[in-house]
């Protein structure tokens, strides 16, 4: 199995690269955006077919949710025509393409869990380069899996668990915003789900291909997650103290991209297909002294 990803310094593509590379049976071509810029329909199109990947893996992604209001264009090029060229590229040559979405596909109001059928209507430019995305993949690869997740934490690149421990160590109090509701999902967990589609892909399983839900479980609210890892933190001195935390609204805290109040993803799909169970993030914080920024 070749298998080339993109992104691969970021959190799920770092996480990718460092458990492949142990497997002698899978040749790993990973790709940052400095030596594989995917908004270049020409570049992607020359590597893929001078590499000949038997998969690709999409971990790149525009993912500042705020700023892609701004950065309209860049949204786009990134987040949907990089997509559709890999998509087109992998088809050319036959490979199959999994590719990571979002939650912010929906609009975050329904009671309950999102399924993969639910109706979608992102409420910002990020949602919608996502969405613009995932509708280009599936048009232009037939072997493509689209795996929307939610709430994404690892050790590499920005994320809420690395925000809240160095707001620990610097602060006594923060307030947290209590009435969003997701799963969080940890990048390693992510990496994993997506091998393991890909080598059901190479060995030839009865696969069937379009949209998956992959999230954690059990699902917070931001914060449950804060206090979740201040907990953890404490408890495995990676802090200190815990700050005390006092919950506000979202409307107590305005942004410039609306995010969904409720991100809840199910996983049944993705675990009657492939035995995929969803990820167990509160085990993934046991090691939060690896998201500790120096």
């Amino acid at each position: 199995m070749r298998v080339l990803i993109t992104g691969c310094h970021g959190q799920v593509g770092s996480c990718l690269t460092k458990q492949l590379a142990n497997d002698e049976h899978i040749e790993v071509l990973a790709f940052d955006r400095e030596h594989l810029d995917i908004t270049n329909q020409k570049a992607v199109y020359s590597v893929v077919t001078e590499l000949q990947p038997t998969i690709i893996i999409n971990a790149a992604a525009h993912t500042a949710v705020d700023k892609a209001e701004e950065e309209v264009e860049l949204s786009d090029a990134i987040n949907h025509y990089g997509p559709k060229y890999l998509a087109q590229a992998a088809q050319s040559v036959g490979a199959a393409i999994l590719h990571i979405s979002t939650d912010y596909v929906f609009e975050g109001n329904k009671v309950g869990e999102y399924v993969e059928t639910d109706a979608t209507n992102p409420q910002g430019i990020y949602g919608k380069s996502k969405l613009a995305g995932e509708i280009a993949v599936a048009e232009a690869c037939d072997k493509h899996i689209i795996l929307r997740t939610a709430w994404v934490f690892g050790e590499r690149g920005n994320n809420f668990v690395k925000t809240m421990l160095r707001l620990g160590e610097n602060r006594d109090a923060l307030s947290i915003v209590s009435d969003q509701f997701g799963g969080p999902t940890y990048a390693g967990d992510i990496a994993g789900a997506l091998i393991q589609m890909a080598k059901s892909i190479t060995q030839g399983d009865a696969v069937e291909y379009g949209v998956y839900h992959y999230s954690g479980l059990p699902h917070v609210s931001w914060f449950d997650f804060a206090a979740a890892i201040f907990d953890i933190a404490v408890e495995q001195g990676a802090l200190a103290n815990k700050p005390s935390l006092t919950s506000i609204t979202t409307d107590q805290y305005p942004t410039p991209a609306k995010r969904p109040s409720n991100s809840r993803l199910s996983t049944e799909k993705i675990t009657q297909r492939f035995s995929i169970e969803a990820s167990n993030w509160k085990a993934a914080l046991n090691q939060i002294q690896e998201y500790s920024e120096k």
